[in-house]
């Protein structure tokens, strides 16, 4: 039965949340070098410069591939329903935010799976790389698992690093990767995460 893979990368290391840092550059070039071991068909990325950045930068690896933004995977927050049993420093979090940027983040992520967390319609396996934010990959994660709705809090993404779902029409999806940064020397992982999540 073919399958969709996506492939899910967090951007590059940034300044600030803007451009790309010079170590973001290179861990944006550096995934595009692993994703040419696949058979990349389209790279679907966030708008925002960070994600633009690493989208082309990565495609350059990746030469006829096209490259294309897409709202649905901008930077939000996805929806916690039952913020009543959330550990203290994540219901502080929520708090913190705007009943419409809430609003928002809900629309955003509903869209975002139905666009991409879906089978193949033909007959043969299809690769897509997108280029997208913590929150958006643990979102697709959670929802790739079945597990509560507020569970993609805690799942953290390093930059540049790589998560891969297969969507079948005959089975649930499968969590093939979560955050596998092989491809990424040393010195450039682990950024985006606290100190004391290095492992």
């Amino acid at each position: 039965m073919p399958g969709r893979y996506l492939h899910l990368a967090r951007h590059g290391e940034a300044v600030d949340d803007g451009p790309l840092s010079p170590a973001g550059r290179e861990q944006a070039r550096l995934l595009g070098r692993r994703m040419v071991e696949l058979p990349i068909t389209a790279v679907h990325h966030s708008p925002l410069p960070r994600a633009t950045q690493t989208a082309h930068l990565a495609a350059e690896a990746l030469p006829g591939v096209p490259v294309r933004p897409c709202d649905l995977l901008t930077d939000h927050v996805p929806p916690v329903p039952d913020r009543s049993a959330l550990p203290e420093v994540y219901a502080r979090f929520l708090d913190g935010l705007p009943a419409e940027d809430a609003a928002r983040g809900a629309s955003l992520s509903a869209a975002a799976i139905d666009r991409y967390a879906v089978p193949a319609v033909d007959d043969t396996d299809v690769h897509e790389l997108i280029v997208t934010h913590n929150f958006v990959i643990g979102w697709f994660v959670r929802h790739a698992l079945e597990a509560p709705v507020g569970r993609w809090l805690g799942l953290n993404q390093a930059n540049a690093a790589l998560t891969t779902i297969c969507y079948r029409r005959d089975r649930p999806p499968t969590l093939v990767r979560f955050n596998e940064l092989g491809h990424l020397p040393a010195a450039l992982r682990w950024t985006g995460f606290p100190p004391d999540r290095h492992v």
